[in-house]
């Protein structure tokens, strides 16, 4: 089972053992702009999901801090997310790039999350301590042809997504809201034009009132052809 180790503002670090991860799909605030979202998808043959918000369990093993991202194939791309990490001590919020499978994903949505990792930072804030001001918080991705991301892709804030509250709430109904729950946010819109299937990905999460920001960042590497 995955430990993820967060470093929190006062220099302490909080281990948490990953027992479940979750997804969030479809979840902005508007959600009239995410069934026109849902029909633009549906065009290139992604399916719809049954329920807006969509929320997909995903295998609690790919939460997961790492600088490389290895893949089948060139059809892959990350998310900017934020995340939500529920410990015995509270709950933390931290930044997330949630890599998916897009060739997979016309198959099926919850497969396609579940074919690569989701790559989550370092850094983590207390929920209580930016919970004033969450809407504030800018959330970016940038994309690069080589080793650095330097084309930005996403750029919007947390205001455009539903709230981590939204979600603890959904955790409480369903008996979820426990220690070791990882709950990845949904993302936001991407920039008509940019590559998404570039080599390297950066997501960060800036808060404008304390000065702070999280990021992560890595590379995408394609596995060798497979023999058979």
């Amino acid at each position: 089972m995955t430990t993820l180790s967060l470093e929190l503002p006062d220099g302490r670090t909080q281990d948490v053992e990953v027992r479940l991860l979750l997804n969030a799909g479809y979840a902005g605030r508007e959600q009239d702009e995410v069934q026109a979202h849902i029909a633009e998808l549906a065009e290139l043959g992604v399916p719809g999901p049954a329920t807006t918000p969509a929320l997909y369990p995903v295998s609690p093993y790919l939460a997961q801090q790492v600088s490389e991202v290895q893949v089948q194939h060139g059809r892959t791309s990350g998310e900017a997310e934020w995340a939500l990490v529920i410990t015995d001590g509270g709950v933390l919020l931290t930044v997330a790039c949630d890599h998916t499978d897009r060739a997979l994903e016309v198959h099926g949505v919850a497969w396609s999350k579940n074919a690569s990792p989701d790559v989550l930072g370092r850094k983590a804030w207390r929920l209580d301590d930016v919970r004033d001001h969450l809407d504030q918080i800018t959330l970016k991705a940038w994309v690069g042809e080589g080793d650095t991301p330097d084309t930005l892709i996403q750029d919007s804030s947390l205001e455009a997504l539903l709230t981590p509250d939204y979600w603890l709430d959904v955790l409480t109904e369903r008996g979820l809201n426990a220690p070791g729950t990882v709950l990845i946010s949904g993302t936001v819109a991407m920039t008509g034009g940019v590559n998404q299937f570039a080599r390297s990905w950066k997501v960060e999460m800036a808060d404008p009132v304390t000065g702070h920001s999280v990021d992560v960042q890595y590379v995408v590497e394609q596995m060798a052809e497979p023999i058979g």
